[in-house]
């Protein structure tokens, strides 16, 4: 049973990982994450 679990956990990881790519390479979530980034940075540099 246990190489049946790793099987169904790696296929979930690599669909997660697949639809996050999708997402990423939509120019408007590239934005967000870019204006997220630089939000979390500005908050270091303080």
């Amino acid at each position: 049973m246990g190489f049946v679990k790793t099987l169904v956990k790696g296929a979930v990881v690599a669909k997660l990982a697949q639809i996050a790519q999708r997402e990423l390479s939509k120019p408007e979530n590239q934005r967000k994450i870019k204006e997220a980034f630089q939000k979390v940075q500005q908050r270091r540099a303080h």
